[in-house]
């Protein structure tokens, strides 16, 4: 984002870095290089969290509550990533909440009727082979979707409302309206639950392992400034930086091993293990569920493909000026069928997610997702404008949502009511990029 303002002499500090002008709060960020925006997301996710802390009596501050929390985000994280790049080009998906919920169906009956009449039930295989078989659908599925939009040229608004209504009419005839269940049992793991999370030790790895790769992350960023002759961080900046994202990390990894599995779910672990039972019980950390490590996962490879491959870069400049993109030589169109197959392959992700979490596949179910996923999405600093938007803002556009509906549930907020707090942060959410675009022009 260019910042129009009148150029001042600046002198280089010892780091090669300029020194910034403005007060010493202007200073800190410039010489940090924190994204202002998604900082003021978190702050507002704090005050939230806070608010409704207050308000639910200190139940929505609790390591059972963002647990849940983490679990509930994760589907809607990995297909706003997604979205992010569609919105970008300038485009909207209407139809992943149903892509999700027909998809999920298939993967239901692929694992419980297909597979066991030819592999048996439990085979180690049916829990993958239905994965690949849902990827594959969701991958053309969204391909066949964007070559309409591609090729055919209709707007990709009425494309994806189309999908919206068929795959979700799809998803019905599937079984008829029925619900299929129950999941193959390593399937299920991906849902997360006392089964599908890693434990306290695991997660302190991963948290640790994490630490490191921002680290060397922060080493590689000085290294490659340095290489290109570009202006180095102060020392102090990296520190800053590299102290608070690690925490920030540790802190999460803490809460998430705070929160115990529940005394009928710890006795049943202690007797599959062949532990005693105390007389005091066992106090067991769930540590971080596999669907959040499955969201992380999927969030860090978007950022890579986003900032550091030709086809994010193709993205970004067909939203930023889709006629010099086509005159620069980009194919347009094909990165188009590309992106909405990629958001496809998403879709069958996050239905594996809810799948596994809901032990079976409903009709109903990914209904109203795909408003969940373009508002975190928008949330997140996504511009309906095209050219402008970032994964980690969908990350956090995702935690603010899943916020949203679990303090309201937890107020014992009515559904209908709900829905309405929904709409007009949306609202004010676009208002507010409106105003900030402006700002910055």
């Amino acid at each position: 984002m260019t910042d129009h303002t009148i150029a001042v002499p600046a002198t280089r500090t010892t780091t090669g870095a300029r020194a910034a002008p403005g007060n010493p709060l202007k200073r800190f960020f410039q010489a940090t290089e924190i994204d202002t925006r998604l900082l003021g997301m978190v702050v507002a996710m704090l005050a939230i969290w806070i608010g409704f802390h207050i308000m639910s009596g200190g139940l929505f501050l609790t390591s059972r509550n963002l647990w849940n929390l983490s679990v509930q985000a994760a589907s809607v994280s990995v297909m706003a990533t997604g979205m992010v790049l569609v919105i970008v080009t300038r485009n909207i998906d209407l139809s992943v909440g149903s892509i999700l919920g027909f998809v999920g169906m298939i993967m239901a009956v692929t694992q419980t009727k297909f597979l066991p009449a030819w592999l048996g039930y439990d085979h180690p295989a049916n829990w993958f082979l239905a994965l690949a078989v849902g990827i594959v659908l969701g991958s053309a599925i969204g391909a066949f979707q964007g070559m309409i939009i591609a090729f055919l040229n209709v707007p990709s608004f009425i494309v994806t409302l189309g999908g919206l209504l068929v795959w979700r009419g799809a998803a019905w005839m599937v079984t008829s309206g029925a619900t299929v269940a129950p999941m193959d049992t390593t399937f299920r793991l991906m849902g997360g639950g006392a089964d599908g999370s890693i434990g306290a030790t695991a997660s302190w790895i991963v948290g640790v392992i994490a630490c490191l790769f921002i680290v060397l992350s922060i080493l590689h960023s000085r290294k490659q400034r340095k290489r290109f002759g570009f202006p180095l961080k102060p020392v102090w900046a990296e520190f800053v930086v590299g102290i608070v994202s690690c925490g920030v990390v540790l802190g999460a990894v803490n809460v998430l091993n705070s929160y115990y599995m529940p005394v009928n779910l710890a006795r049943k672990y202690a007797e599959d293990h062949g532990i005693a039972w105390p007389e005091n019980g066992l106090d067991i950390p769930l540590g971080i569920a596999i669907p959040v490590l499955i969201a992380l996962g999927i969030a860090i490879v978007m950022t890579f493909l986003t900032n550091r491959t030709r086809f994010g870069r193709y993205v970004f400049a067909i939203g930023g000026n889709p006629e010099a993109a086509e005159l620069a030589g980009i194919k347009t169109r094909w990165v188009t069928v590309r992106l909405f197959a990629l958001m496809g392959a998403l879709c069958a992700i996050a239905a594996a997610i809810s799948t596994a979490r809901l032990n079976a596949a409903t009709n109903a179910q990914g209904t109203l997702d795909e408003l969940y996923t373009i508002a975190a999405a928008v949330i997140g600093g996504t511009s309906l404008a095209g050219g402008v938007g970032t994964i980690a803002g969908a990350v956090l556009g995702a935690l603010v949502m899943q916020s949203l509906n679990s303090g309201m549930v937890l107020l014992g907020m009515d559904a209908p009511l709900q829905s309405i707090v929904i709409g007009m942060v949306l609202v004010l959410a676009v208002w507010l990029d409106t105003i900030y675009r402006a700002r910055a022009r």
